[in-house]
């Protein structure tokens, strides 16, 4: 899961005769930031940290929504959006990823508090996709009501909530619902914070009647509880800068993220189970930890069931199936 050669050589335009080390002290600055609970506006000040946050968290950020947004597809394949409203656009990663997945949009439209962020994002898409580069560009804080938001057929908030105080969260997706006219995609983090988030925004968008496409194949209670959460993970390599930026060595990185896809009525069909964890596979045969509409499932597939095990032996973790078992 890479960055588009477009944003990948924006990028490195960005950082030709800039210092990584300096990149890499923001970076570690900023991720000390967030880890302790302060907002993006209290972080990202210059244009230098924007680049340093587009280093270290561009990537995974696009690699969560790709995801996020393939699953998506599978879920509502005639689903074909003009209109694109990126809340919280930040350098408007999940802007590039949907641009990727439906090249068809036409509207692109960012709102974000930050004018650095703005100007990132602005300053990576000149030479990108067309919508992209002729981005609408809003400054506006999510909180502060969104009856003047462009409403839009699909409407994207990745790594925004996390932002917002608990009692205003709700008042933000019910903004984001209001501005969606087909497909509402919510990215977090895969932390069991991140995921209750995106629980409580959940049982809210059902009750505006909204269609939770994924990754729940039901609209009962959670059955997630104790320790335990919904959350998956995405593989994405690190170039040699990223690595320098995140002060790491592996050449690879795992984003675990979480999220919700919530649809007007007619606009796509859930899947009938989820597959919550990495199957585990034996001998005898192979075990899935399913989510389905009675809760959560586990499930043995035999080996000398050929046909079964033929399918479920290419399931991964936060892969949907079509039936139940």
């Amino acid at each position: 899961m890479e960055l588009p050669s477009p944003l990948r050589a924006a990028l490195a335009r960005e950082l030709e005769g800039v210092s990584r080390r300096g990149l890499a002290e923001r970076a570690a600055r900023t991720t000390a930031a967030y880890r302790a609970g302060k907002a993006s506006a209290g972080v990202i000040r210059e244009p230098e940290d924007a680049l340093a946050y587009a280093l270290a968290r561009l990537p995974a950020t696009y690699a969560a929504c790709a995801t996020v947004f393939e699953e998506a597809a599978a879920r509502a394949p005639d689903f074909a959006p003009r209109r694109l409203l990126d809340a919280g656009a930040g350098p408007a990663a999940a802007s590039w990823a949907a641009l990727d997945l439906w090249p068809d949009l036409a509207q692109v439209s960012w709102l974000d508090s930050s004018p650095v962020f703005l100007e990132a994002a602005t300053r990576l898409a000149t030479d990108g996709p067309a919508p992209l580069a002729a981005a609408s560009r809003t400054r506006g804080d999510l909180t502060a009501g969104g009856s003047a938001w462009p409403r839009a057929d699909l409407v994207a908030c990745s790594y925004a909530l996390a932002e917002i105080a608990p009692n205003r969260q709700a008042a933000v997706v019910s903004d984001l619902w209001a501005a969606c006219e087909g497909l509402l995609a919510i990215v977090e983090p895969g932390t069991p914070a991140g995921f209750a988030r995106l629980r409580d925004a959940r049982q809210h968008l059902i009750a505006e009647g909204a269609e939770i496409l994924a990754p729940c194949p039901h609209h009962d209670a959670c059955p997630m509880a104790g320790e335990d959460w919904c959350h998956f993970s995405v593989r994405l390599p690190r170039s040699r800068d990223h690595l320098l930026a995140k002060g790491a060595e592996v050449p690879f990185e795992d984003e675990p993220y979480a999220y919700l896809l919530a649809a007007r009525p007619g606009v796509g069909e859930r899947a009938a189970a989820r597959v919550l964890s990495t199957p585990r596979a034996g001998k005898a045969g192979i075990e899935l930890r399913l989510c389905a509409p009675a809760g959560l499932e586990t499930h043995f597939v035999a080996r000398r069931d050929k046909a079964a095990h033929g399918v479920t032996r290419r399931l991964g973790r936060g892969d949907g199936l079509l039936t139940n078992f």
